[in-house]
């Protein structure tokens, strides 16, 4: 791990200065950008391994940047907002972010955090590579693909790992909690809201298939196949 990129997006100089300091004395590369155009600029020079990105910048702020950059990448990316604010996280949460970190933020935690989405998405990754075969829905862990009726449904890295985590114990329910350990292992800091997030965008992209994920209320999720 040691020597990835990381890009570190804020208009503070002080909160960029922090993050980099702690970033760069465990290892990591560290470059910054102090606006969002700015921040999408280093995305396409450096090609950063993951990034810290504020929610408030100037000119371009972080949701679009989250936007624009989730268009076309799965670059994992924590966010950084200034307020203790559900609404915030869960607009992020749901424009792609993997994470997100409340200012004023313990460095330490940073750098736990970065480790753990980079361990969670290098190619480490763990589960068997054995293909999943549901109708006509493919998985194939090997090449990190689904097909659904012959066409590749695109999938983010957390989705798929939610997707294989729920097929794998199908007609099972298994709670947002089992569900933060199977799909992203035991480095995750946040709240079970982003299971809820995630599962609803899985469920739209799954639209159509033979796979449906059923809410129980008070317990958790199950795949359902429906042949």
């Amino acid at each position: 791990m040691s020597g990835e990129i990381v890009l570190v997006v804020d208009d503070e100089a002080n909160i960029r200065d922090l993050a980099q300091m702690y970033l760069e004395k465990e290892g990591f590369q560290v470059v910054t950008a102090v606006s969002g155009q700015h921040a999408l600029d280093q995305i396409r020079q450096q090609r950063p391994s993951l990034m810290v990105l504020d929610l408030m910048l100037p000119g371009i702020d972080g949701w679009e940047v989250c936007r624009r950059v989730r268009a076309n990448s799965d670059l994992p990316i924590i966010m950084l907002t200034a307020r203790d604010d559900d609404v915030d996280k869960i607009i992020g949460l749901e424009l792609g972010a993997d994470d997100y970190l409340t200012k004023p933020f313990n460095p330490r935690e940073l750098v736990a955090r970065v480790r753990a989405i980079l361990r969670r998405s290098g190619p480490g990754i763990r589960h068997e590579t054995a293909r999943r075969v549901l109708g006509d829905v493919i998985i194939d862990p090997a090449r990190h693909e689904v097909t659904m009726a012959g066409s590749q449904l695109l999938l983010r890295t957390r989705e798929f790992e939610l997707l294989l985590a729920l097929v794998d114990h199908a007609g099972l329910v298994l709670s947002r909690e089992q569900l933060l350990d199977l799909a992203w292992e035991h480095d995750y800091y946040g709240t079970t809201r982003t299971v809820d997030v995630h599962v609803a965008q899985l469920r739209e992209k799954l639209a159509g298939s033979i796979l449906q994920i059923e809410t129980v209320w008070g317990k958790g999720y199950k795949l359902v196949v429906n042949e």
